[in-house]
């Protein structure tokens, strides 16, 4: 038996591993208190079935948190924002949902004089680190208890006969795929994916029509956006989560956003995984076009550099560091500018450009055009070059006379 504890806050999902979790914090906590908390972040399960099922597991007490407008507007818009990309195409969806999860319960918690929090990421993945790491940043003398990290099963089977000795329903289908959903993303891996040589299957996709499936007429939409922050589609003013759903649906629907990606997992050891994110794709694409019209040549570059390590940070799990939220701080100034409204060609998995316009344009055609103007002298270019390129001319001088 491990150390006394009263009172645990698990992070329940109703899947397998945690559903057995609950039983084994009780048996191995000294029969401890377990309190189950489900995060609805859009994931689409069934939250009744949720709630019952850690009640029968032995939960004393269950909490159905609806949090996917705080996810979208306080996360996800954020990294949006910030135009933070995870080694180049992973759109962060379990990243950032997993600060919000350890946040809430941590307040519940605190509200519920817990001892400890419990979580079922394993010990090879990043969830784990993400998870304690904000419960430090938020509740630094709580305890974390890591049961993957404990306890001596060490595969489903394992976990099946556990949950068959106490009692606890378990799901009969074995699913092919680990999969994490919510209302940003659905994310693949396991069984065939584990072979990088492997292309994904099209029955695979749960969201998204594959590319050679959607339709054969290409589909325009317009997304506004105010001060980085998409308010509308198709012109109809939309909140968070109503605005994603919508772009969610035009977006499989033309085979957008799905990603295959062999990333660096922060524990070490790379990993592949498939990625459907209709929506997010369409949101990054319009508000980087957007981006080239309102911020200036300097600012665009810093930001892509700021971006790179934004993203970095929210895939450590170091949502609320200071260094993140310092970034954020930089992001939010860039983006005061960043409204307009951005047109998009969507045709079987491609996102063309397809239009943009905005009050706070940095374009002008009076300087850029090729026609006769008044307002750019083409002589000036002859000393601005000669002091750029200074430089390079007399490193040219010295090779010559030196040799070298």
């Amino acid at each position: 038996m491990m150390e006394q504890v009263k009172k645990v806050v698990l992070a329940y999902s109703g899947g397998l591993d945690t559903s057995v979790i609950i039983p084994w914090l009780k048996e191995n906590y000294g029969g401890c208190e377990v309190i189950a908390v489900c995060a609805d972040i859009g994931q689409g399960d069934e939250l009744n079935v949720v709630h019952d099922k850690a009640l029968k597991s032995g939960a004393s007490k269950v909490y159905i948190e609806h949090l996917t407008q705080d996810f979208l507007e306080n996360y996800v818009w954020s990294t949006l924002k910030a135009g933070a990309v995870y080694e180049g195409k992973y759109l962060l969806g379990t990243s950032f949902a997993r600060p919000l999860i350890a946040k809430r319960l941590v307040e519940i918690a605190k509200e519920e004089n817990a001892d400890a929090i419990a979580h079922g990421a394993t010990g090879k993945g990043n969830d784990q680190v993400r998870f304690e790491l904000t419960v430090k940043a938020l509740a630094p003398n709580i305890k974390i208890i890591a049961p993957w990290r404990e306890w001596t099963l060490r595969s489903r089977e394992d976990e099946i006969v556990y949950a068959n000795k106490h009692d606890i329903p378990v799901a009969t289908e074995n699913k092919t795929y680990s999969m994490d959903r919510n209302i940003w993303h659905l994310s693949h891996e396991g069984s065939d994916l584990e072979d990088p040589w492997n292309a994904p299957k099209n029955s695979m996709f749960l969201i998204s029509k594959a590319p050679e499936d959607a339709p054969d007429k290409p589909e325009y939409i317009s997304i506004d956006f105010k001060k980085g922050i998409p308010v509308a589609v198709n012109g109809e003013t939309l909140d968070a989560v109503a605005l994603l759903n919508k772009l969610n649906k035009i977006g499989a629907k033309n085979g957008i956003g799905i990603t295959d990606i062999v990333e660096n997992r922060l524990v070490g050891m790379k990993s592949r995984g498939v990625y459907e994110n209709p929506g997010g794709a369409l949101l990054y694409y319009a508000h980087r076009e957007l981006e080239y019209l309102c911020l200036d040549r300097q600012t665009f570059h810093y930001k892509e550099t700021v971006a790179i390590r934004y993203g970095e940070l929210v895939y450590d799990g170091m949502w609320f560091s200071q260094l993140r939220e310092a970034l954020a701080a930089f992001v939010d100034s860039t983006q005061e500018t960043v409204t307009g409204t951005v047109q998009l060609k969507l045709y079987k998995g491609n996102i063309i450009s397809a239009g943009a316009k905005s009050p706070y344009s940095l374009y002008s055609h009076d300087f850029v055009t090729f026609e006769a103007d008044d307002v750019y002298d083409q002589a000036d270019a002859t000393g601005f070059i000669n002091l750029f390129g200074l430089p390079l001319k007399v490193r040219a001088m010295m090779q010559e006379k030196t040799g070298k």
